[in-house]
């Protein structure tokens, strides 16, 4: 699958009491969630994304805490997908669990701006900035975590395989 859109670029070590502020933890619905995001780092940042966005992180994405609701605000937002040099372990599983692509590049985050134009390409890990001509490798996702992202996550996918569909 490709996902085009704009770029949004937050920093190194984004944890997730600054992706979602442990006072809205009191709800699970994406959309709520959604409202607050990056609320700490950006009061503006969640009402400028649109979905198909694409975020662009530094190292370490998603620190902190093992909660779900970080991931499930971000997808709420709409962003298509995630490119960060790195993740924390337990952001990466949860982010899959829910249907969140995550993709790691090494060199995008030093190359990109807000509001750069990106298309990327999760099967193949190709990312273009449209914005700037130039291109990345990401590590392409493996075809189980396609699987989940196309089912929208871990529950759908096992629905899925219980009632025997791909």
């Amino acid at each position: 699958m490709i996902f085009r859109g704009t770029a949004w670029r937050v920093g190194d070590h984004v944890d997730t009491d600054v992706i979602i502020p442990a006072r809205y933890l009191v709800t699970i619905d994406p959309k709520a969630l959604a409202a607050h995001c990056f609320e700490d780092l950006d009061p503006t940042l969640a009402g400028r994304i649109q979905p198909g966005d694409i975020l662009v992180a530094g190292e370490n994405f998603g620190q902190g805490s093992s909660r779900e609701h970080a991931p499930i605000a971000i997808k709420g937002l709409g962003i298509a997908c995630v490119i960060a040099r790195s993740y924390a372990r337990i952001f990466y599983r949860n982010a899959f669990n829910i249907g969140l692509p995550l993709l790691e590049c090494a060199d995008l985050h030093a190359a990109v701006e807000s509001g750069d134009r990106l298309a990327v390409d999760n099967e193949t890990g190709r990312i273009v900035n449209e914005t700037r001509g130039t291109s990345f490798q990401a590590a392409p996702l493996p075809e189980f975590m396609r699987r989940l992202v196309d089912a929208g996550g871990i529950i759908e996918y096992t629905r899925r395989k219980v009632a025997g569909r791909r």
